[in-house]
Formats: C-alpha cells, sequence, structure tokens
C-alpha cells in the first residue's frame, strides 16, 4: 500500500511539473505572441494595402533630389498613403470594438490615437526608409536588409513614443518587444511573397 501511495505522489508530482511548464510557457510565449500582434495590426496592415490599392500621382511630383535621384519614387503615392493609413486605422477601431464586445482584457487596450500613430507611424517610416534609400543609390525594389523590414515598425513606435509615450511603455514590454522584432521579418517575407505571386509586388522581398 505504501509503495502504490508513493508512486501516487511522485507520478502527482510530475503532473504537476508539467503544468507548471505549461502555464509557464503560455505566460512566457503566447501571451506576448498574441499581444504582439494585437499591438501590431494597424502598423502591419497599411504597408500592404498601400501596394495594393496605390498608384496615382507620387508623392514627390516626380520631382528629384539635389543629387540628381527621386525623392522618393513612383512607389510612394498619396493614394497608397491614405488608403494604408486609413485601412490601419479601420483594423484598429475594429480591434478598439471587439475588446468591448468580449471582453479582451488580456490583451493590450487600444484607443483611436494608439491606432491612428501606428497605422500613420508605419507608412512614414516607410516613406523615410525610401527617401535615404535613393539618396544611397537604390532602386525602387532593390534590397536593403533590416531597414526593409523594421522601417514601419521604427516609424509606428517613434510617433507613439512622441505623442503617447504612455501607451507604449505600458503595453511594449521587453518580451512583447522581442516577439515584435522576431516576428516582423517573417511576416515581411511572407506578406511580400504572397504580393509578387498576385502582381501587386515587383520583387518577392
Amino acid at each position: 500500500m505504501e509503495l502504490v501511495w508513493s508512486n501516487f505522489n511522485v507520478c502527482s508530482c510530475c503532473l504537476l511539473q508539467v503544468l507548471e511548464c505549461y502555464i509557464i510557457s503560455i505566460e512566457s510565449f503566447i501571451i506576448p505572441l498574441l499581444s504582439a500582434i494585437w499591438i501590431m495590426l494597424p502598423a502591419y496592415v497599411p504597408n500592404p494595402i498601400a501596394a495594393l490599392f496605390g498608384g496615382g500621382t507620387p508623392i514627390d511630383f516626380g520631382r528629384n533630389s539635389p543629387d540628381g535621384r527621386r525623392i522618393l519614387g513612383d512607389g510612394k503615392t498619396y493614394r497608397g498613403l491614405f488608403s494604408g493609413i486609413l485601412a490601419g486605422i479601420s483594423i484598429g477601431l475594429l480591434q478598439i470594438w471587439l475588446s468591448g464586445m468580449f471582453g479582451l482584457t488580456n490583451l493590450p487596450h487600444h484607443t483611436p490615437l494608439s491606432v491612428t500613430l501606428l497605422a500613420t507611424g508605419a507608412l512614414l517610416g516607410d516613406i523615410c526608409k525610401s527617401y535615404f534609400k535613393r539618396r544611397r543609390g537604390k532602386e525602387r525594389g532593390e534590397r536593403w536588409p533590416i531597414a526593409d523590414q523594421y522601417d514601419f515598425v521604427a516609424g509606428a513606435f517613434i510617433l507613439l513614443l512622441l505623442f503617447d509615450p504612455s501607451w507604449i511603455l505600458t503595453y511594449v514590454t521587453l518580451p512583447v518587444l522581442l516577439v515584435i522584432l522576431i516576428l516582423t521579418p517573417i511576416l515581411h517575407r511572407v506578406i511580400n511573397i504572397f504580393g509578387h505571386l498576385i502582381g501587386v509586388k515587383e520583387v518577392p522581398w
């Protein structure tokens, strides 16, 4: 009987350890992953929408910089800019509605200001990257590692730090930031490949 009871205690301890590891894995990975995606949706959406619905008048009106190169290039247009920002804000407002409707209290609490800054900053970051890309003599579609993957993240976070610092400091914790830095280039690559396949992007990167 004592042997049976001892074996039962050992099994119980093992089960508790497994459950503890499972709970820790949720706390350390799954929750930061969901939080990162929830935070970044208003910033992830604008770029592919801008590429999909872009065209028309370039933001630089076709003008060159004093260095003889285009200021931005034909890929940055007013139609793409405004459609991308509108799409990012719209998805953010939908997130706010879903949070209120279903009580998603475990996820970061978006506000109209945070989603506007994320969506606007994402495309401003992309535009700034294009400006410096032209200054370096790189053509439209030419690879520029790291800058191509993180330009919109930097733009979104800079606007948040300037105009809503309490929000970003509250919700973008170190684990969430690490997930964003890992997840972003993966999603960027997948979306660009898909965009190339459907003819929206000239190159799959």
